[in-house]
């Protein structure tokens, strides 16, 4: 069951170290992968992209951060599952997320095995 195979994964994130690992980490589930730098990006590319099966949306970034990425997104892309991913985790950070319109949330450093069953859990 290989639910991961071909389906177009974005990556919004600004340092280039976490992009290389998540680039990594999908290609070795076969997912194809785009990157954005920072929330504006995210948005121009769902804007003219239909095929974004999935988003990995920072939270802290340049520009625009995370939570104000994921609520113009989901005015374009209502049903597009957005997971939250942030090296600051603090207490209520996952409320917050669920509340900004991300559909789950996740912690750096990310844990591959958990990282790939929630992907997995989003991805028809």
């Amino acid at each position: 069951m290989n639910n991961t195979q071909n389906k177009l994964i974005l990556v919004v994130e600004d340092e280039e170290f976490n992009r290389i690992y998540f680039e990594e980490l999908l290609n070795q589930i076969h997912c194809d992968v785009i990157v954005a730098n920072n929330g504006l990006e995210a948005i121009e590319i769902c804007q003219n992209n239909d095929a974004i099966d999935l988003i990995l949306m920072d939270i802290k970034m340049p520009l625009m951060d995370g939570y104000e990425a994921t609520k113009e997104i989901k005015k374009i892309r209502p049903n597009l599952p957005i997971i939250a991913q942030t090296a600051f985790a603090l207490l209520g950070d996952k409320n917050k997320s669920l509340e900004n319109g991300c559909d789950d949330y996740i912690s750096k450093p990310v844990k591959k095995d958990v990282l790939i069953n929630l992907i997995r859990k989003y991805l028809p």
